[in-house]
């Protein structure tokens, strides 16, 4: 088999970890040997449990799990340390483990990815998941034109082009990247691969939810790239058209700050909980949803965001709210018809959203629909080959070119 290193900063013992990146090595490990590193926060390493059921995963489809210690403080400090050690353990796996290709997610992985590949000639995947820099200067952690803006940058210059492929998650931001990395992406191999949903777990609910209309929000809203004023004003309306609609929060984010972030004068009171559930009861908390609502800071920052909450949602057959400017969410909810985008922030624009869902929530096939779009777009099988077809042309050609 062909020896592969998936590289994250993602743990695998977060959700994001299991639906991103176990699910699709589940799948590759039939024909590639994998080693992986990930890097487990602080209050994941704390549940035994979890470890030894990732482990036993890891161990029963052939995956090299070697997990890591997430550390975050001090903000600048730690994770020039965090990368000077994964570059160290990086090269030592390469060395030592006849690593073939380094699948690099994200930015920071990508850089150390680099510099290994200069090191070592193994070629590596970028992957790059999002517009990183862009993502950080929305949410006030950079500025742009600073010296790390600039140092980002560089490097995300330089493994667009040293990289032996590119990964984008979504159409706009490999247009985007397109337009401002002309000669970087020339002749260069260019996927994109949105965020994928296994649709066997995250399926419609055999039985039908009765009861008052329940609005689901998953996944963090206090990333600093949501926007929690435009789900308050949405759920701030709802209650008023809708004096029986509940709200529920699925989020792995402290729910006194969710609550305070959302309904600061606790309006909503018991009509709106909020609460985590692991990740193997994600689609059992869907099922109790009778839509989802996710809204996004937009711009140039969110191009490349292709969110997995929207391929878990529509799996279950649920329709979805959002605003424009992600990626390619409001391109694919309109297109397929599977929700509402709203036109504007303001007051009267949501008034309109919510009569536009009204009348699509009558339409018979609508659950039907948002199952079949998933199934056309976030399959994990289409997925996971998308990704064994990148990496096979990817060794293929590097043997060629070492044969002499």
């Amino acid at each position: 088999m062909n020896s592969t290193l998936y590289l994250t900063r993602n743990g695998l013992l977060e959700p994001l970890g299991q639906s991103q990146v176990m699910a699709y090595l589940r799948g590759l490990s039939d024909k590639h040997s994998i080693t992986l590193i990930t890097y487990e926060k602080p209050q994941d390493w704390k549940d035994v449990t979890a470890i030894n059921r990732a482990r036993a995963d890891c161990n029963a489809h052939g995956i090299k799990w070697i997990p890591q210690r997430f550390v975050s403080y001090p903000k600048v400090i730690a994770p020039l340390f965090s990368m000077i050690r994964m570059l160290w353990l990086v090269r030592s796996e390469v060395i030592r483990g006849d690593i073939r290709l380094i699948h690099a997610r994200s930015y920071i992985p990508a850089a150390v990815a680099l510099i290994v590949s200069r090191i070592t000639r193994v070629p590596f995947i970028f992957d790059m998941r999002a517009l990183w820099p862009e993502e950080l200067i929305i949410a006030g952690k950079l500025r742009r034109g600073s010296l790390i803006h600039r140092g980002i940058v560089a490097a995300e210059r330089a493994c667009l082009a040293k990289s032996a492929g590119v990964i984008s998650l979504t159409n706009a931001a490999a247009t985007y990247l397109k337009s401002v990395y002309p000669i970087e992406l020339n002749n260069q191999r260019l996927v994109v691969i949105p965020t994928c949903a296994d649709l066997d777990r995250f399926k419609p609910s055999p039985n039908k939810h009765d009861g008052p209309n329940v609005h689901g929000c998953i996944g963090t809203v206090l990333s600093g790239w949501f926007r929690t004023d435009l789900l308050s004003n949405w759920m701030n309306v709802v209650a008023v058209r809708d004096p029986n609609a509940r709200f529920e929060i699925v989020t792995r984010d402290d729910a006194l700050h969710v609550r305070k972030a959302l309904d600061p004068m606790n309006n909503l009171a018991e009509r709106l909980s909020i609460g985590s559930q692991l990740p193997k009861d994600m689609p059992e908390a869907l099922h109790s949803h009778d839509l989802s609502v996710m809204f996004f800071f937009n711009g140039l920052s969110k191009l490349g965001s292709a969110p997995t909450r929207l391929a878990e949602v529509l799996g279950c057959g649920l329709p979805v709210v959002a605003n424009e400017g992600v990626g390619d969410v409001a391109k694919i909810i309109r297109e397929n018809n599977v929700g509402v985008i709203i036109e504007g922030e303001n007051e009267e624009d949501i008034h309109m959203a919510f009569d536009t869902l009204q009348k699509l929530m009558q339409d018979t096939n609508l659950s039907s629909r948002c199952r079949a779009t998933a199934k056309t777009i976030f399959s994990l099988e289409s997925g996971t080959e998308a990704y064994h077809n990148i990496y096979t042309e990817i060794l293929k050609s590097n043997d060629s070119s070492c044969v002499v």
